[in-house]
């Protein structure tokens, strides 16, 4: 009775925000605090849905929901956001009937955990339109994969995102690396197995001898910021990690923590977290914002839904869509690579042009044993036919 009186608490104060009943709404993050129009009794068109994490996690909901707030601003569209009380297929049901209460035409959902959901709400409404980032709609006993015309998933090769990051690392003279992952789901594993390929690469290309890349791997198992999350991170660098890739939404805010504190360094993830610490030397991104803003485009402004509805797009190397930072935001002569020592953008272009060209295939996915999804060292190695790099799990 506790956990319904919470809830029902929680989606009556969302739902005074969406409608407009004098409830101020959340700010939007990097906004200088201002808030959204709350768009009167007509609720909002764009509604974006957050999976685990938060609305400001650095990482994969807030580079999505700046894709949002950046055409909604541009084309006067009203648009807010729900995080649900309850991270389950129900809990993002009721966020969904929530929204669609409230008059969203389009609902976007950042993440891998909104596939099933967006299965039966697909079905339920028709009129709705849904962004499915880093998914595919599907039942809950994967034997129905139909994504209906209201639907597009968006996905990213993190694996060559991940690539670039630990190839980058090596050939700056990193010896000792980390990965941090959160739930071991497919993006985030992903990134790890192209993370590790890359080093790999690097390694071979630099001549060392085999096992000379040390690597600590480690799923925290979730995408928060916590004491327990910094601690492990915190205890890599203390076992002589020298950067560290921080791969779970606000994960990497602890990670960032940790190489602060060990004057050490960080390798962000989904979108430029360079000017989130000075212990970042790099992000693995994917086009998150751009990706949102494409589809968003081809529902309000060209009338090209159709070549969205119903389909997977992905974004990769070939199309741009994912790739390390390039550019230093408001500044346009500086050099987004200052935080290497040794690599520089020449030496990205070259190997970014190799992988959008075909040159360079990078692995996606491998068998693992684990119900979890967290491959063992020994899966690591012989499936991503690693030599130069020695993967120990924690």
């Amino acid at each position: 009775m506790k956990k319904f009186l919470s809830i029902l608490l929680v989606l009556t104060f969302v739902l005074a925000s969406l409608a407009g009943c004098g409830t101020k709404a959340p700010e939007e993050p990097g906004d200088n605090g201002e808030t959204p129009d709350p768009g009167g009794s007509t609720g909002f068109d764009i509604v974006l849905i957050t999976d685990k994490g938060n609305i400001d996690d650095k990482s994969f909901n807030q580079g999505s929901w700046e894709g949002v707030v950046e055409f909604a601003k541009a084309n006067d569209i009203s648009h807010q956001y729900i995080k649900p009380e309850d991270a389950s297929t129900d809990g993002y049901l009721e966020a969904i009937d929530l929204a669609v209460e409230a008059g969203a035409k389009v609902i976007v959902t950042p993440g891998f955990l909104f596939e099933v959901p967006i299965f039966h709400a697909q079905t339920k409404y028709p009129d709705v339109k849904f962004l499915l980032l880093d998914g595919s709609p599907h039942d809950a006993d994967y034997t129905d994969f139909t994504i209906g015309d209201n639907v597009v998933g968006l996905m990213y090769a993190e694996e060559e995102s991940g690539y670039l990051a630990g190839y980058a690392a090596v050939k700056d003279g990193f010896t000792h690396l980390g990965f941090m992952g959160g739930m071991a789901v497919p993006a985030v594993q992903a990134f790890g197995y192209g993370y590790l390929q890359g080093a790999e690469d690097a390694a071979a290309e630099l001549g060392l001898g085999d096992g000379a890349i040390k690597v600590d791997y480690h799923y925290t198992g979730d995408f928060d910021e916590n004491v327990t999350n910094k601690a492990t991170a915190a205890a890599m660098y203390q076992g002589g990690a020298e950067v560290v890739f921080g791969c779970g939404g606000a994960v990497g805010k602890s990670v960032m923590s940790a190489a602060a504190e060990a004057d050490a360094k960080f390798i962000g993830v989904d979108v430029d977290q360079r000017y989130d610490s000075e212990t970042t030397i790099t992000s693995a991104t994917k086009g998150l914002s751009a990706s949102v803003i494409q589809a968003l485009e081809a529902i309000f402004i060209t009338d090209k839904w159709s070549e969205f509805g119903g389909t997977v797009v992905v974004f990769n190397a070939e199309n741009d869509g994912v790739g390390l930072p390039t550019t230093v935001i408001g500044e346009a002569n500086a050099d987004a690579f200052d935080r290497f020592e040794k690599f520089d953008k020449a030496q990205y272009d070259e190997l970014f042009g190799k992988l959008k060209g075909g040159e360079i295939s990078v692995i996606r996915e491998i068998e693992v044993a684990a119900e979890s999804g967290e491959a063992t060292a020994e899966e690591l190695t012989s499936q991503l036919k690693l030599a130069k790099v020695k993967v120990t799990t924690r």
